[in-house]
């Protein structure tokens, strides 16, 4: 039972990530079309999530967790002809996020697949466990 209870405890904290990824997704896509607010800002950056597997010792087993959020800027901004944009520079640019809504749903939709299978994971523990209470009692 234990083994079960390590499985169910593990994908719990891999759907809190999960969930946490989702957020930071939906912050992005939410973002994509902010621009710059003047000429020399930069707008938006797209952030991207960083994992990490910390042990857990009293368990015995590897938990996933969020390591860090960080802007990722090695895109350039793509720029955006408004010349009556606030942000606008000398020639009507204004810098815009270096998100592609594309990308990240599919991202989005990679981290939904995840929480999922955690979440089955956990209902097929969840189901063990109870056969196991059920044979014990007959």
């Amino acid at each position: 039972m234990d083994n079960l209870f390590g499985a169910m405890t593990a994908s719990s904290y891999g759907m809190r990530a999960q969930s946490e990824r989702i957020r930071m997704l939906a912050e992005n896509v939410a973002n994509a079309e902010s621009a710059a607010g003047t000429p020399n800002e930069d707008p938006y950056k797209r952030k991207r999530m960083v994992f990490k597997n910390e042990m857990d010792k009293q368990l015995g087993i590897d938990l996933v967790k969020v390591d860090k959020i960080v802007d990722k800027t090695d895109k350039p901004f793509p720029l955006k002809f408004m010349p009556d944009h606030p942000g606008a520079d000398a020639n009507g640019y204004v810098k815009m996020p270096n998100i592609n809504p594309i990308i990240e749903m599919a991202d989005f939709r990679e981290a939904q697949r995840s929480y999922e299978a955690n979440l089955g994971m956990i209902e097929q523990s969840r189901a063990m466990a109870q056969r196991t209470v059920d044979i014990l009692r007959a």
